[in-house]
């Protein structure tokens, strides 16, 4: 190769990043251009709704285009996540969900609508305990009881769940405690109401946010927490492990999520915004009595977790005997 050859090529190099480079930015710099939709897979009124309604309510105070919020319940948060990866990848279709919900799914799943590779983190929301609830007019008082009980069922005893994280912590409980119990699934955590109070379903499994709810309005009454320590919004419910469950200690959280082949500057710009929220007195008053803690990490951070989450809950899923659908 000539001298001028190499020349010719070294340039077309330097263009060619330099084109990338500017494209990239440029694509920073012009985001957003468009509506910004929150997507939650879960129903409006819910736990999860709440919190994404808030994120984009502080979020449109933040950007000079509308933020919207789009719910899409069902298949444990599959069809929101399918949705939202198979969107265009430029930052304007976020979804809010958990990653232990989806590496639960992926792995509890014979085929999966996407794949652990197609989700970047944005940012970290919140973490929070999911709780064992039973009806108010229910005798059971503490965990111990509720254990007593069902092993003295024996089989003719259920309880209820609305998502996989939640069944995780269910089929552990049941498994750690020798229990032979059925689970009941649901669409949503409100549609169990009714029959924990009628004695058609003995307990549920619920996330923070509804059971801290429906507990203040005397609708349930909470045994444990699935977190090895007490949270600080609800101290009187103990932890699962002081009920008497062996090394418990599993934590949900929230986290924004844009599809892989989101341009990487409009993630950084994305998780900017979404920590400016967190950081705020405002948020954290908001997040504590849904038994919410504000979650800041970057892109990276988060990244790394939802991949660590990922392979940890391929043995949770074992223990826990969720079998493929």
């Amino acid at each position: 190769m000539t001298c001028i050859a190499r020349k010719i090529l070294a340039a077309i190099f330097l263009i060619a990043i330099w084109s990338m480079a500017a494209e990239r930015a440029s694509a920073s710099d012009d985001f957003p251009n468009r509506t910004i939709t929150l997507v939650c897979g879960h129903p409006a009124g819910s736990g999860a709704d709440v919190i994404v309604r808030y994120l984009a309510e502080q979020l449109a105070k933040k950007v000079p285009v509308t933020v919207i919020v789009e719910n899409k319940p069902g298949a444990s948060g599959n069809i929101a996540t399918e949705f939202v990866v198979r969107s265009k990848p430029d930052g304007h279709m976020i979804l809010v969900h958990g990653p232990n919900t989806i590496a639960t799914n992926l792995h509890s799943l014979k085929n999966p609508p996407f794949k652990v590779q197609d989700i970047q983190i944005v940012s970290n929301v919140q973490s929070q305990a999911f709780m064992i609830a039973v009806a108010p007019n229910n005798p059971v008082k503490t965990l111990p009881e509720l254990t007593a009980l069902m092993k003295k069922k024996n089989g003719q005893s259920s309880y209820g769940v609305s998502n996989s994280f939640a069944q995780i912590i269910g089929e552990l409980y049941r498994a750690r405690m020798g229990l032979a119990v059925n689970i009941v699934q649901y669409r949503t955590d409100s549609q169990f109401i009714n029959d924990l109070n009628s004695g058609s379903l003995d307990y549920a499994v619920v996330n923070p946010a509804f059971g801290m709810s429906q507990e203040r309005e005397g609708r349930l009454r909470l045994l444990g927490i699935s977190s090895s320590e007490r949270m600080p919004t609800s101290p009187n419910v103990p932890t699962m492990q002081e009920g008497g469950v062996p090394d418990l200690d599993i934590r949900s959280w929230f986290s924004t999520i844009v599809p892989a082949a989101t341009p990487r500057p409009i993630v950084d710009k994305l998780n900017k915004l979404f920590n400016e929220i967190l950081a705020t007195e405002e948020t954290r008053k908001f997040m504590a009595p849904i038994g919410g803690v504000p979650f800041i990490v970057s892109p990276d951070q988060g990244q790394a977790m939802y991949l660590k989450t990922y392979e940890d809950y391929r043995t949770y899923v074992k223990q826990a005997g969720i079998t493929e659908n």
